[in-house]
């Protein structure tokens, strides 16, 4: 799977995954089976956030919650096709996410898969967005939460991308 990926600091010194290519494209809307084919690939990966060393494992059910989350179906525009793109950085954005926060799990139907609560992260990414002439004009930087389901198993498994928005600071310059 070729991925062109790069973590970068911004100004501040906090991490941004830099998605250099639009796999996800499209006038009109995203296609949600294509971005469920592509999470496939990463399922049965583990991947640590540098912040907290946690191992974040990713589960045979993140492509479907990815692709068919409410959270997902309620996107249009521009944070859809982020959500789409986003996908070629999961490991980058597991790897930079920075702070923890638990909630307990409140739904009958997580009672196994999430036994032991939820955890967010906070989490980082630009793409780019193209001139007329398709040159790279300058980068859109989106926060995002990652959504961890803590497992009766003890392990903690990436659930959703979710809280995705456009940053209104200065995107970066190409």
């Amino acid at each position: 799977m070729e991925r062109n990926i790069d973590v970068i600091k911004d100004a501040d010194g906090n991490s941004i995954v830099m998605i250099n290519d639009i796999r996800f494209k499209g006038k009109r809307s995203v296609n949600w089976d294509d971005v469920r084919l592509y999470l496939r690939n990463y399922v049965g990966e583990v991947y640590q956030v540098m912040d907290t060393k946690d191992s974040i494992y990713i589960g045979s059910d993140l492509p479907n919650e990815y692709t068919g989350s409410n959270y997902t179906y309620s996107l249009k525009g521009t944070v859809a096709k982020a959500k789409a793109n986003a996908s070629q950085g999961i490991p980058e954005l597991i790897e930079i996410a920075v702070g923890k926060h638990f909630r307990e799990n409140n739904e009958e139907k997580h009672n196994r898969n999430a036994k032991y609560g939820w955890y967010r992260y906070d989490s980082r990414f630009a793409l780019p967005v193209y001139s007329s002439d398709g040159e790279v004009e300058r980068y859109n930087v989106f926060h995002a939460s990652l959504l961890v389901r803590h497992n009766e198993n003890g392990k903690m498994y990436l659930y959703d991308i979710i809280d995705i928005k456009k940053e209104t600071s200065n995107p970066l310059g190409s």
